[in-house]
């Protein structure tokens, strides 16, 4: 019923608003009704153009100067009259009493402006579009059918009865005395039989517009209408290029119904478009309660003098939940607008499909195969794509404010000569990665000059202080810490007098995911690096190894490797290994790497040179291998194209374990990391 109510908007007339009454077919493709038309004639002196002005406030056409006159109509034998409309219609366009005819007399197009001028035959010279109007007709008859039943049964309605002239509803006798008792209130309400639906007329068949006893034989394939055969005869169309009428009826519904596959594919996404954008108003709400909540929870553990800044920041929040809701439901109403004409037209598509007409149907098919087109090229790249995400854009920064409130402490004296606790600078303390920089200062000289430093860190599980510096610099990097860690660290001075006290304590957090490349440093001498060390290939016909430059020892960690070159020959393997091992081999033919090699059909399992659990499936180029790396559970599992590729793939691992890759001169890969944990992981 909804995609009946919508394909209506296509049975109006663009001037009266109403369903259309004896629609003709203006030259520009589109209808208006036949009164409607001769209402919008206007008239002009010989030799002028019909002129139309725009005014702001205006309705869309406003003739100045100009009055209006009736022509031709199908029955009328002269010039004659016809009885005003409404000075204004319900689509706006204004109308004016008829005058006098004057010589020359045009029409503008209510839809896309374009004018004509009329010639001796009037409104006869403009096709009646008979296809149209059966198709009104048609609507017209079916919409009347289901307003006679009862409108309140539940189930199986029957056929109303009575209907109500104040509440406009239908009723069987048994809805009414329930629902419509005439007593009380409905006792002044008028109960009327239904109206009944307007017996079907048979249609004419359609004639020659010149030669009125002629039917429609021909398709001119020049003019592209059709024709009879007087026209071919002794008309203009004498010398064009015809066709058949029956061939090209075939042709042009053909075209309109590929056509049409194509633009209702593009309805089917823009509805579950539709829905996609419905569902993330209701994630951004909760994304939103959800944000606020931890917000108030980082505002609450800071001291009173932050609850003004928390109530603006709450209000940014707020603004860019309110801005993004926005957003989706303008996108929402945009959408729907779209859908709603795109599914009026392939509705009326549809019934225009089902006529058998074929002089009808060729009348507009040209038209209506290129607005479908259309139809469907604004669907474009972008169009069913949401404009912002269910995330919200913002970062609450209270690292350095958390970690002034941490070194808050009681003063500790230094000893009598032993200098004094350094001070950490947190503006320049810092991590990338797997790796945090720390830098510190003394303010006060010690009377002895001191000789070094002890940086300290503890295991980032909240253990044992262990130390990793000793020296004279003030500024010192730790690599191969865990990643989505927090560490604490402290460093101490020393001299030959002894050693000071602790400074404040630091919290360094590391990367929750590991960004890395491959490692030039430790990778064979054939191995070739490019795009920072993120692309390698190899100059030798024999396996080599690369290895990347982070290290795990804990944690879900999980990369790719993309396929760049690949002859279908080679078998590249991708895994882990230690640091030591073998680099001109391929990975896994040592007892310190573990690795699946694949080849263009089939892949197997390799470690300590023991192949295990084939699996059928291989790489091309343009293939993508992922390596999960899960030290929770200790175990190794690979991907091919985000689909895992056989079993869990090595068990009980333990220790710390590099990226690596092996491969030869025919193979070439791009390294991928910093990536979300694949979803479809096999239990």
């Amino acid at each position: 019923l909804e995609e009946k109510k919508t394909m209506e908007e296509e049975l109006k007339c663009p001037v009266c608003g109403s369903l259309f009454k004896e629609p003709i077919l203006l030259p520009c493709s589109h209808n208006v009704c036949l009164a409607c038309a001769r209402n919008i004639t206007v008239q002009t002196p010989d030799g002028e153009t019909p002129v139309q002005s725009r005014a702001s406030g205006s309705s869309d056409y406003d003739y100045l100067d100009m009055d209006k006159m009736s022509l031709y109509s199908e029955t009328d034998s002269g010039y004659g009259s016809y009885t005003p409309c409404q000075l204004k219609s319900p689509n706006g366009v204004r109308v004016f009493p008829p005058a006098v005819a004057l010589r020359h007399c045009s029409l503008t197009c209510p839809l896309c402006h374009r004018s004509v001028s009329l010639d001796e035959r009037g409104l006869r010279g403009f096709p009646r579009n008979r296809l149209l109007e059966a198709i009104v007709a048609r609507y017209q008859q079916n919409r009347a059918a289901s307003a006679s039943a009862c409108q309140l049964c539940d189930r199986n309605p029957v056929d109303a009865t009575v209907m109500c002239e104040q509440c406009d509803v239908y009723y069987c006798n048994a809805c009414q005395q329930r629902c419509h008792p005439s007593r009380g209130p409905l006792a002044k309400h008028r109960l009327v039989p239904p109206r009944k639906q307007p017996p079907a007329t048979a249609r004419k068949p359609a004639t020659c517009i010149d030669h009125e006893a002629e039917n429609f034989s021909m398709y001119c394939y020049s003019c592209k209408i059709p024709v009879c055969m007087k026209c071919l005869q002794e008309g203009k169309h004498a010398k064009h290029d015809v066709k058949t009428l029956a061939m090209m009826w075939k042709q042009h519904k053909c075209q309109l119904s590929q056509a049409l596959n194509g633009v209702s594919d593009k309805a089917k996404d823009a509805k579950e478009f539709l829905v996609q954008l419905k569902n993330m108003l209701q994630q951004i709400q909760e994304s939103g309660v959800e944000f606020e909540a931890c917000l108030v929870a980082q505002c609450d553990s800071l001291i009173e003098a932050l609850t003004r800044q928390k109530a603006k920041l709450l209000t940014k929040v707020t603004k860019e939940k309110e801005y993004k809701q926005k957003v989706v439901r303008d996108q929402i109403t945009h959408c729907t607008m779209k859908l709603r004409q795109t599914t009026g037209m392939m509705e009326y598509c549809l019934e225009v499909l089902k006529e058998n007409d074929p002089s009808g149907f060729l009348q507009i098919s040209d038209a209506l195969i290129k607005r479908v087109i259309s139809s469907q090229d604004q669907w474009v790249k972008g169009a069913l794509e949401p404009k912002v995400g269910p995330e919200f854009d913002l970062t609450l920064n209270t690292d350095s404010l958390l970690q002034t409130i941490l070194q808050l402490d009681f003063s500790v004296e230094a000893g009598p000569g032993v200098p004094a606790a350094p001070l950490l600078q947190l503006e320049k303390c810092c991590t990338r990665d797997n790796s945090a920089t720390l830098a510190w200062r003394v303010n006060a000289p010690p009377s002895s000059a001191i000789e070094g430093y002890i940086l300290e860190l503890d295991d980032g599980n909240g253990g044992q202080y262990r130390e990793v510096y000793v020296g004279k610099e003030t500024v010192c990097t730790v690599d191969g810490l865990h990643f989505n860690s927090s560490y604490n660290a402290r460093v101490k001075a020393y001299n030959a007098i002894g050693v000071g006290p602790y400074s404040k304590t630091v919290v360094l957090k590391t990367s929750d995911v590991a960004w890395f490349t491959f490692d030039p440093s430790t990778a064979h001498r054939d191995i070739a690096l490019t795009n920072d060390n993120q692309t390698v290939s190899c100059n030798s016909y024999d396996d080599r190894v690369v290895l990347g430059t982070a290290a795990f020892s804990k944690g879900i960690h999980y990369w790719e490797v993309c396929i760049d070159r690949y002859d279908n020959h080679p078998d590249p393997a991708f895994g882990v290994a230690r640091i030591n091992t073998m680099k001109d081999m391929m990975l896994g033919k040592d007892d310190k790497a573990w690795a699946m090699y694949v080849d263009n059909n089939r892949s197997w399992f390799m470690h300590n040179n023991s192949h295990t659990n084939r699996a059928e499936g291989g790489i091309t180029k343009g293939s993508s291998v992922g390596v999960l790396l899960d030290l929770t559970k200790h175990t190794l599992t690979f991907f091919i194209n985000k689909q895992q590729h056989g079993p869990t793939a090595f068990e009980s691992l333990e220790g710390v374990f590099v990226p690596a890759v092996s491969l030869n001169r025919n193979v070439q890969v791009t390294l991928l990391t910093g990536l979300e944990l694949p979803k479809n992981i096999k239990q």
